[in-house]
């Protein structure tokens, strides 16, 4: 998935505005103007469309993180190089506070039902031998499931 879609993505699910966006960014030490969210947020075939670079989304992650678990004791996180659907998916279950069962059920809102064992595969290290590469298709339909979970349900 590209990164500018997963972010529109996120910035559907929970309802955030231009403003609240840019704040996400700052919360992980990140000032960018909101023209430049909005270029981000363009669709692809616009002129004045800027693709999200990979350190740029890892913080607005880490932003989400810090924003909905409160800031950590320590350093601040430092946004990685290169994601992975993996990162983005851990990163998404941290900032939501979600067990193996919540993903699980979310994932199933989302038509898509697998076991346990093959979830924990993608929070493993890389180097670990039953790690397993999250693919698009399962990052899309959390983000799916998320969507139906924090969006579609509100009364």
């Amino acid at each position: 998935m590209q990164n500018n879609d997963i972010l529109r993505r996120i910035r559907y699910i929970f309802d955030l505005g231009d403003s609240q966006m840019r704040g996400l960014f700052a919360l992980a030490d990140l000032k960018i103007g909101l023209p430049q969210v909005r270029n981000w947020l363009l669709k692809d075939d616009d002129p004045d469309y800027v693709a999200l670079t990979d350190t740029e989304l890892a913080s607005f992650l880490n932003g989400l993180i810090t924003d909905m678990r409160g800031q950590r004791e320590g350093p601040k996180p430092v946004p990685e190089k290169r994601l992975t659907n993996n990162i983005i998916f851990t990163k998404l279950k941290i900032a939501l506070n979600l067990q193996a069962e919540d993903v699980l059920a979310i994932l199933a809102k989302a038509g898509l039902t697998i076991s346990k064992h093959e979830l924990s595969a993608f929070f493993r290290k890389p180097s670990h031998k039953h790690y397993r590469e999250c693919k698009d298709q399962i990052l899309r339909n959390f983000l799916m499931g998320l969507q139906q979970t924090y969006r579609d349900n509100e009364a």
